[in-house]
């Protein structure tokens, strides 16, 4: 009865596995999540842990007082798994990036993290 609970528990732990890794889910960033970085990046470039569909992953970047700072549409990189957008020129302050992200296998997942540029 032991070997049968635990061959179930196995099972079970493998399947959720499974399901975790069919999701886009960031991988890291540049800049990094919560970093402070001393010179302002020119663009966010995001990692995924699956390839992405382009038409329907995007970036957008906020700065203080919820300004749009991000510039035209987030573009997926050549391997499927890398996405990233332009920046305008940003001054010293909090900034929100907001990603939404549809894996080539129709999952669809979203999050968000801020980075600092330092005066």
């Amino acid at each position: 009865m032991r070997k049968i609970i635990t061959l179930v528990c196995l099972t079970v732990a493998l399947a959720a596995q499974q399901f975790a890794q069919a999701h886009a889910m960031l991988d890291h960033a540049s800049p990094a999540v919560g970093s402070t970085v001393a010179t302002p990046p020119q663009e966010v470039v995001l990692w995924f842990t699956e390839q992405l569909e382009p038409a329907f992953s995007t970036i957008e970047v906020r700065g203080p007082g919820g300004m749009l700072v991000s510039t035209g549409r987030a573009q997926v990189g050549g391997d499927k798994t890398q996405m990233h957008v332009g920046l305008k020129q940003l001054a010293p302050g909090n900034y929100k990036v907001n990603w939404r992200a549809l894996s080539v296998d129709t999952h669809r997942t979203q999050g968000s993290f801020s980075f600092h540029v330092a005066p």
